[in-house]
């Protein structure tokens, strides 16, 4: 048997995950934001029995858990807009993200590049919550990770 240093781990998309790992994923969450208060209410929440929880706890993590680094940089596509870059500077303040660097390309034909380094050690919601709120801005055609690192 291996030892657990030597395990290597890879990255898999959402859809290739049995049932079972992704309901260990949501019996996670539920604990971690407090909206249950045992293993056993949080498996019955959502549909999975306790000693499946048990089998896959130690084994399935969500990306944002697992990813060391703490910085990263988003690209953002955004319609040239009076305060567009300051709405979406506040709802990154709002999740507890610093601002480390912004890059602003001269608009162009109604659009402009946006380039922003973020330090995420004390996001308030997990990442892909920030994202999912960033794409659904009005302004905002395109957000990508561009990058992370320490």
């Amino acid at each position: 048997m291996e030892k657990k240093d030597d395990l290597q781990f890879f990255l898999v998309r959402e859809d290739v995950l049995s049932e079972a790992m992704k309901k260990t994923l949501e019996v996670k969450e539920l604990l971690e934001r407090g909206k249950v208060t045992s293993v056993w209410q949080a498996a019955q929440e959502a549909g999975l029995s306790r000693s499946a929880f048990y089998k896959y706890k130690d084994t399935v993590f969500p990306f944002h858990t697992i990813v060391k680094e703490k910085i990263i940089s988003l690209f953002f596509y955004l319609e040239d807009r009076k305060g567009t870059l300051s709405e979406l500077l506040s709802i990154i303040s709002s999740h507890s993200c610093n601002v480390l660097t912004i890059h602003q390309t001269i608009p162009l034909q109604g659009r402009a590049n946006v380039t922003i380094s973020l330090n995420v050690t004390e996001i308030s919601t997990n990442l892909d919550e920030l994202l999912t709120k960033l794409r659904r801005l009005e302004f905002v055609d395109k957000v990508e990770i561009l990058g992370s690192g320490a």
